[in-house]
């Protein structure tokens, strides 16, 4: 065999399930032929298409043109561009998995020129040369893992971390030149750029960020030093905000209603929060629903690794951070940024009305011993040499914020090995390779991209696999992701080594400490990640792999100390290792999805996370009830749901695996579950995150949890934005929410029952 594109792209079949599957040489001098002859219902394939750049391609309705070559599989490389750990992903991304698996394409002594797939519960003949290069599941996955060389992974990570990453920059174009340019030395099908001109916000040089002491006639007093002008807010509004300082904690709903509580009022003031917890846009949104004037971010070291031998953040270094809640363009909201087209003069409303600003730890020491007022609690205590920590207010400051807006050319890189039959891979299905640029400013590249594609991503895409911040430890390891891949990540975690455990696989390293494997793993999708987007904007299932430190977290990130040598350092020369076990789950995770008849996604699960939400809800059934409102009708959606999925489930049982027109049909259902999900009643431009259970905003499950909370006064949904404006239970909106959310969990089971003449619906 040539190529692994010859070992990979004319396996045929691969069964998901216990038979044994072997691969066998097949002798003959036409490249890419196969034994045998296309099933009938593949006749007429049409040679591929030219691959335009950004183009989609899915599969085609049924009794519409078979077989059409699509990428329905997604893996992507970091997505961030100033720090460090855009190198990080990129490299586990291109360094090990394009290193590793697909230039493994030239490297298979093994095989013949063509390879096709055996299974033996169907009972195949094989022809008399089949003891010529037969290669087993278990051979595959061998060989996969021998081409990723942890010296080559190594390598690749210290060459990326000497080039400069910021949006924008020449450094930032010079780094997606050199991976467009590996791209093609692999030879994978089709490589393309795209770019976008995205409004970005960046310090400008001529007037610098300010912080000062105010007196108590309001004049500007000592100018304190920001040590750093190039760490800032990106998105903050610009101008002064001046009032008292207090401190806040970690700046969430939650810390801010305690202020109150403690007799501190946030509105009118200057806040100092820490950073962790939440995001920085988290933080601003919160201080400006409360009625602050402006943010002060810093870096504690009790929230960081502590210890003479633990690497820590120094004390001048600031933090940096995006403060838009959001992702994308924020000048451009629900519009692709293609070919700097005039768009409607209208911004996201998740852009912040009061300014924000990263400040060290050096400068946070000096702000908390001017605040008087009563002891902060001892949760809020930090590690800064005061003590203790108050709450204020103090002296009054006044921050200056000018940082400008400047269009930016960004650039997306993509990779294609296509796929032989569906949304995919010769490979079954087809695998796409992104690096997104602009992530640092919010996931912009990934976002412009999605917005512009919006409408038939559901139709071609599978699933999407981010590496961004794959490796900042090694002792623990997390899977943010939809409720589709959890069990298929379950067993992709028993297949792999543990990289610092010996003799352990990932999944016996974490039901070592914790029986519930899920609850150990299992996160959910933040808003920071590319990741979020294409599930709770796109409807595409996703899942970022993450490797943690057991205790504080990595320091450096979103800073200049951000470098291949402290990541090194901090690892204890593991880097390497932790790279590759990152790229064997990957790997492993893609060969399952690209290759198996039936898409191992989870349909069902779905269900169990309604039901969670709604034994949250039954809580307050007897409060609704007392005032004429009830519940029903989400458990009876939710009902159908599960009498769908059951349904489904017993038809692909009863069916005949060989059937390949029958598999593309179930494998049409199962990769849209996701997508069915996304309400249908609410605008992509007004509320871009539709996902009823992950997204955000009014007809979400969540939101309808957290007004309902408000039928009871002082209880959880006293944390709420709602209530820090003063509202409170509307009987009206509650029955908005209930429509949005009912009809939409209602559309979700009646599209996955099938066909829509045979649904027998009495909802």
């Amino acid at each position: 065999m040539e190529q692994l594109g010859g070992l990979l792209r004319r396996a045929q079949r691969l069964s998901p399930g216990p038979s044994q599957t072997i691969y066998k040489r097949v002798e003959g001098s036409q490249q890419g032929r196969l034994e045998e002859e296309e099933e009938e219902g593949e006749e007429g394939t049409e040679p591929p298409a030219h691959f335009f750049p950004m183009e989609l391609r899915g599969p085609e309705p049924l009794g519409s043109r078979p077989a059409r070559q699509n990428p329905g599989l997604w893996a992507a490389a970091g997505r961030r561009a100033a720090p460090y750990l855009v190198l990080t992903a990129l490299l586990i991304f291109t360094g090990a998995f394009l290193l590793g698996y697909v230039a493994f394409r030239g490297s298979c002594q093994a095989c013949g020129d063509d390879v096709m797939v055996v299974s033996e519960d169907v009972n195949d003949e094989l022809s008399p040369d089949s003891h010529q290069g037969t290669l087993y599941w278990s051979d595959l996955q061998a060989m996969f893992l021998r081409f990723l060389g942890e010296g080559r992974l190594e390598d690749t990570i210290r060459q990326t971390s000497l080039r400069e990453r910021v949006a924008g920059s020449a450094g930032m174009a010079a780094l997606a030149q050199d991976i467009r340019a590996e791209l093609l030395r692999q030879r994978l099908d089709h490589v393309w750029m795209d770019t976008h001109y995205v409004g970005l916000q960046f310090p400008d040089p001529a007037r610098p960020n300010t912080l000062h002491w105010v007196d108590a006639s309001g004049k500007l007093g000592e100018q304190l030093p920001l040590e750093d002008p190039d760490v800032y807010c990106p998105y903050s509004a610009t101008g002064n905000a001046t009032g008292k300082l207090v401190y806040a904690h970690y700046g969430r709903p939650e810390d801010l209603q305690e202020l109150r509580a403690r007799g501190v009022e946030p509105a009118g003031r200057l806040l100092l929060v820490r950073l962790g917890v939440i995001n920085f846009a988290q933080k601003v949104a919160s201080a400006q629903d409360f009625g602050a004037q402006g943010v002060l971010i810093y870096p504690d070291p009790a929230d960081f690794s502590q210890g003479p031998h633990k690497l820590s953040l120094s004390s001048h270094r600031a933090v940096y951070g995006h403060v838009h809640l959001g992702t994308g363009d924020p000048y451009t909201p629900g519009f692709p940024s293609f070919n700097q087209t005039q768009f409607p003069p209208v911004q996201s409303s998740g852009l912040p009305s009061i300014p924000a600003q990263p400040i060290s730890a050096d400068i946070a020491s000096l702000l908390l011993r001017k605040l008087e007022g009563p002891v902060a609690p001892q949760e809020w205590q930090g590690h800064l040499p005061v003590s203790p920590y108050r709450l204020g207010p103090g002296p009054g400051l006044h921050l200056g914020v000018s940082n400008h807006r400047a269009s930016t050319p960004i650039s997306n890189i993509f990779g294609c090995i296509e796929g032989r039959s569906e949304p995919g891979f010769q490979p079954r299905r087809s695998l796409l390779f992104i690096s997104w640029d602009g992530g640092d400013f919010g996931s912009v590249g990934s976002m412009e991209w999605l917005e512009g594609y919006l409408s038939v991503l559901h139709l071609k895409a599978v699933v999407y696999v981010s590496l961004d911040n794959a490796v900042l430890g090694d002792d623990k390891f997390h899977a943010k992701t939809s409720p589709l891949l959890i069990g298929l990540i379950e067993n992709i975690l028993k297949q792999v080594d543990s990289p610092n455990r010996s003799g352990q696989t990932l999944y016996e390293q974490v039901v070592v400490t914790n029986h519930s494997w899920e609850a150990e793993v299992i996160r959910p999708l933040p808003m920071d990640s590319s990741a979020y987007s294409f599930t709770a904007f796109a409807g595409v299932p996703a899942v970022e792999f993450s490797f943690l430190e057991d205790g504080p977290a990595y320091p450096f990130l979103h800073t200049k100390d951000d470098t291949y040598e402290n990541l090194h350092r901090v690892l204890r020369g593991r880097l390497p290792a932790v790279a590759q076990a990152v790229a064997q789950l990957a790997g492993q995770l893609l060969i399952r999805l690209s290759h198996d008849h039936l898409l191992p996604l989870d349909f069902g699960r779905y269900g169990d996370v309604v039901l969670r939400h709604i034994g949250s809800l039954n809580e307050f059934s007897g409060d609704l009830k007392a005032r004429g409102l009830t519940l029903q009708w989400v458990y009876s959606a939710r009902g159908d749901y599960i009498r769908a999925a059951e349904k489904l489930r017993k038809e692909i049982y009863s069916s005949e695996e060989s059937d390949e027109r029958l598999m593309r049909m179930y494998n049409v259902r199962i990769m849209r579950v996701e997508f069915y999900f996304l309400s249908q009643y609410v605008s992509p431009a007004d509320s871009p995150f539709r996902h009823i259970l992950l997204g955000r905003g009014d007809h979400t499950l969540h939101a309808l949890l957290d007004h309902v909370r408000l039928l009871r006064a002082g209880g959880p949904g006293a944390t709420s934005s709602q209530v820090a404006r003063g509202l409170g239970f509307q009987e009206s909106r509650f029955r908005r929410q209930l429509a949005l959310l009912t009809w939409t969990l209602q559309g979700a089971a009646n599209a996955l029952s099938g066909d829509v003449w045979n649904i027998d619906n009495n909802f």
